[in-house]
């Protein structure tokens, strides 16, 4: 029988620090976040603890586009997806694949600006990552 370590196990509660993580990414406090999703992250096992690393890094995306950091937001762009893409639909009651397109907008947006235009950006693309609470 083939061992499935790869395999991320999605079913079960998240943990307190991801579910802490998730409110601050959701009120906009990215760098708070990004300290509660570390925690969360640090203490899962992989493969499903870098769903954290993803959705943290997600965050730090939309931290750079408000601090209209171009380059920042297109390289942590690039490293969020190569996480969240692992995952399928929904894991751990997070939909993954709308934050992956909630993303891929806002870095769209994002390109299409280019540089110089960044402080034109619609704050009203940083959307919330959509989970539904574990009972």
């Amino acid at each position: 029988m083939k061992k499935t370590q790869n395999k991320p196990d999605c079913a079960g509660k998240l943990p307190i620090e991801a579910v802490r993580g998730l409110k601050l990414f959701n009120d906009g406090e990215y760098w708070k976040a990004h300290e509660a999703l570390e925690e969360a992250w640090l203490a899962e096992s992989a493969p499903v603890g870098n769903l954290y690393k993803g959705i943290l890094q997600a965050g730090v995306t939309y931290l750079h586009i408000e601090r209209e950091n171009y380059r920042g937001a297109i390289k942590v762009y690039r490293r969020a997806m190569r996480w969240l893409e692992k995952y399928p639909a929904t894991c751990k009651g997070i939909e993954v694949a709308q934050l992956r397109a909630d993303l891929s907008a806002a870095i769209a947006a994002v390109k299409r600006l280019g540089p110089d235009r960044m402080a034109q950006f619609d704050p009203q693309l940083f959307k919330p990552v959509i989970w539904a609470p574990s009972e």
